[in-house]
C-alpha cells in the first residue's frame, strides 16, 4: 500500500520551513514510495468543506531551500479542535483524502492541536519549529539561529545610534513567556541591560545600571523579552483573540519600560520594538541544515510507522519523543543556566 502523507506547516511562520518541506517531501518520496500532500495555511486548509491541499512532488520542492518562509502558507490561529463541528470536519476531510499521516512542522501550539487530533484518528508525526526556541524536549529548534542573527544586528546598528545621540536604546524581542533569543541575542549584540520574562526585573536595578553608564559612557542598550514585566507587574498584552490557539499575544513592554525609565534619567529614552523582522529573511546555513535533518529524520519516522512522534535535537544528536510529551508545555530559561551566570560575571544587569 502506498502512504499518502500530509506536510502542513502550523503557526508563525519562521525561516526554514521550506527546508523542511523540501527534506521530508523528498525523503519520503525517495526512500518510504509515499505520495505527499501539501495542507495550505496550517491546520486551516483541513476546516473547511473542502480542503486545501496541492501535490508535493520532486520539482515542486527543488529550488525552495535557502527560501524564507513557507511555501504552504501558514496560520497561528487556525485551530480544528475549537468544537465539535470543526473536528467532525476535519476528520471527514482526512477520510476523503485518504490520509494515513500528516507531518506538523510548528510549535507548541500545533504540536499540541496534533496531539488533540489523534480524537479524529489522524497519526502526526511533529517538526519543532520556532524561532522563541521554547519547546520542551528540544534543546534547539530550526528557526532560532536565524533570529538571533536578526536581532544580533539589529542590537549593533542601535548601538551606533544610542552612541551618537547618547540615548538608553531599548530593542524589544520576540519570545513569550522564554528569554532564549532576547537573552543569546543580547549577549552576542553586547547589550548592557538583558530582562527576560523568566526574572522579573526590580525597575531600580535598571534605573542604576543606565543612570552609571550616564556617568561613564553616556549610553546603554537594553534588550528586553517581550513577555519580560516589572517586579510586582503583570506582562504587556497586546491583543486577546479568543478560540486560537495563542489567545494572549504580547507586545508592547519595551515602551512600558521606557515610560518607567524616562522620569529617573537625564538621556533620552527610545524604544525599537523589532516584530516581524525577525521572523523574516532566508535562513543562516546552520538553520537549513538543521531543517534538514529534522525533515528527512521525520519522513523516517512516517516510512517506519513510529507515528505520534516529534522529532527533537538533544545533546547534538536527533531523536524523537512522543508528541503527548511536549503538548501544552514550554521550555523556558532555567535559573541557574550557564549563560545567565556568566552574563553577570562579565558586567551584564539583568534587572536584578
Amino acid at each position: 500500500m502506498t502512504l499518502r502523507v500530509g506536510v502542513l506547516t502550523g503557526g508563525g511562520d519562521c525561516p526554514g520551513l521550506n527546508a523542511v518541506i523540501r527534506a521530508v517531501t523528498k525523503s519520503l518520496i525517495r526512500h518510504g514510495g509515499c505520495e505527499v500532500l501539501g495542507i495550505a495555511d496550517g491546520f486551516a486548509g483541513l476546516m473547511d468543506e473542502a480542503p486545501r491541499t496541492r501535490a508535493l512532488g520532486w520539482e515542486q520542492v527543488s529550488g525552495i531551500l535557502h527560501v524564507g518562509g513557507t511555501i504552504l502558507g501558514t496560520s497561528n490561529s487556525a485551530n480544528p479542535l475549537r468544537d465539535a463541528a470543526t473536528l467532525a470536519q476535519v476528520g471527514r476531510n482526512v477520510q476523503a483524502l485518504g490520509l494515513h499521516v500528516v507531518v506538523a512542522i510548528g510549535g507548541d501550539g500545533t504540536m499540541s492541536l496534533a496531539h488533540g487530533l489523534e480524537q479524529v484518528g489522524l497519526a502526526c508525526v511533529g517538526v519543532p519549529k520556532t524561532i522563541d526556541n521554547d519547546i520542551a524536549r528540544c534543546e534547539r529548534s530550526f528557526g532560532f539561529d536565524t533570529a538571533v542573527a536578526t536581532v544580533t544586528d539589529a542590537l549593533r546598528r542601535i548601538e551606533s545610534t544610542a552612541y551618537s545621540h547618547h540615548r538608553v536604546m531599548i530593542v524589544e524581542t520576540m519570545g513569550r513567556h522564554a528569554g532564549w533569543l532576547a537573552l543569546e541575542a543580547g549577549i552576542a549584540g553586547a547589550a548592557d541591560v538583558i530582562l527576560l520574562p523568566e526574572i522579573d526585573y526590580d525597575l531600580q536595578a535598571v534605573v542604576a545600571r543606565c543612570q552609571e553608564r550616564e556617568q561613564r559612557q553616556r549610553y546603554t542598550v537594553i534588550c528586553i523579552g517581550e513577555g519580560a514585566k516589572e517586579r510586582g507587574g503583570s506582562q504587556t498584552v497586546r491583543e486577546r483573540v479568543p478560540g486560537s490557539p495563542e489567545p494572549v499575544r504580547l507586545g508592547g513592554v519595551g515602551h512600558v519600560l521606557r515610560g518607567r525609565l524616562q522620569p529617573h534619567l537625564k538621556s533620552e529614552v527610545r524604544t525599537t520594538v523589532l516584530g516581524h523582522v525577525q521572523r523574516g529573511g532566508d535562513a543562516t546555513p546552520f538553520d537549513r541544515v538543521l531543517a534538514t535533518r529534522f525533515g528527512h529524520h521525520a519522513a523516517r519516522l512516517v516510512v517506519e510507522g513510529q507515528l505520534g512522534r516529534m522529532v527533537t535535537l538533544q545533546g547534538g544528536q536527533i531523536g524523537s519523543v512522543p508528541i503527548a510529551d511536549v503538548a501544552d508545555t514550554q521550555r523556558t530559561v532555567p535559573l541557574d543556566h550557564e549563560l545567565l551566570a556568566m552574563a553577570r560575571y562579565i558586567g551584564v544587569c539583568l534587572g536584578q
